[in-house]
């Protein structure tokens, strides 16, 4: 193994982590919003993150103990273009 085989799966591995606590920390807040206000749009926004942040959890476990990368990499960018559509969704969402 080279150097290079070795520290690029660790990297990987301490960035999708950050980005799973972060999106989980966003996820959050964005639902305390939600639970204060009852705004729809603060709903449907909770959701996109929430999708978004466990398409990023899928796909590292499935990297890393079920399917290869290019299989969790599908997993990934397909709940990050549903989480992103909902995010656009909870934008023009407008209160009755």
């Amino acid at each position: 193994m080279t150097f290079h085989e070795l520290t690029v799966p660790s990297i990987i591995i301490v960035l999708k982590t950050i980005t799973l606590l972060l999106g989980g920390l966003i996820t959050y807040l964005s639902y305390k919003a939600f639970r204060r206000t009852r705004a729809q749009s603060l709903g449907a926004l909770t959701l996109g993150f929430g999708i978004i942040t466990l398409g990023t959890l899928l796909a590292g476990v499935a990297d890393q103990l079920i399917v290869d990368f290019e299989t969790g990499l599908l997993i990934e960018s397909t709940l990050l273009a549903v989480g992103f559509a909902v995010i656009v969704y909870s934008l023009y969402t407008t209160e009755p």
